[in-house]
């Protein structure tokens, strides 16, 4: 359950010793919905965030760990190095990508390049724009190395006097499909959190994808997949 954005104000400023951490909990309705193309998708995920920042820049990293009725189907990460570049909200972006499930791994990933976060005067709207190279490389059988590019937005506000919080994500990558072929993948998790107290919030996140979901039923290739779920913040 990628980027809640935890408090990104932090990097915005300039704190030299700043963190958040977050543990979600998610139910998962996506096999309920599509019962012959995600037969086999989790029910429950568990995130676990952490956000800190440092007099040079921040660090990120989320590990979603997915649970169905028998097994740990398998734990995903991403781990992300900003380092600023001046005082206008730009900054060098490093990360990686990767996991393991039940079957072998996930396909890794290293991505480089650059963010340009943003904040209004009060720092309850955050965003950040990063443009990324990205390379793919061969992490099991029937995959390859090769390079890719990937365009990320990531939000973030708080209103209805801090009661209500909508934050998430949205992606853009080049993707190889079974044939090798170069396609369009996209992937969005916007979430909806009210926050009943200063540690605890009830909410919901939506995950949106194009060319993502690994279906071999038919050739369907959008999905919409809501949760339901419970964050704990440190």
């Amino acid at each position: 359950m990628k980027f809640s954005l935890l408090i990104f104000v932090a990097l915005l400023l300039g704190s030299t010793s700043l963190m958040a951490q977050n543990v979600q909990l998610h139910y998962d309705f996506g096999r309920n919905i599509y019962s012959n193309e995600e037969s086999g998708r989790q029910k429950v995920t568990a995130t676990l965030e952490q956000f800190k920042a440092d007099k040079w820049g921040s660090w990120y990293y989320f590990v979603d760990i997915d649970f169905s009725r028998k097994f740990t189907e398998g734990a995903y990460a991403e781990i992300s190095r900003e380092l600023n570049i001046g005082t206008k909200g730009f900054a060098a972006h490093v990360e990686y990508n990767g996991g393991l499930n039940r079957f072998g791994s996930f396909q890794q990933a290293a991505l480089v390049g650059g963010a340009w976060n943003g904040h209004n005067a009060d720092f309850t709207k955050t965003y950040s724009v990063q443009l990324m190279y990205k390379h793919y490389f061969k992490s099991y059988d029937n995959t390859r190395t090769y390079s890719s590019a990937q365009l990320t937005g990531v939000w973030s506000t708080t209103f209805a006097h801090g009661a209500l919080t909508f934050s998430g994500f949205i992606d853009f990558w080049r993707g190889e499909n079974a044939q090798g072929h170069g396609q369009l993948v996209i992937l969005s998790e916007p979430q909806l959190w009210y926050n009943a107290t200063e540690h605890l919030s009830i909410g919901t996140e939506v995950e949106f994808s194009n060319n993502f979901i690994y279906n071999t039923y038919n050739d369907k290739s959008f999905f919409i997949n809501p949760t339901i779920a419970l964050k704990w913040k440190f």
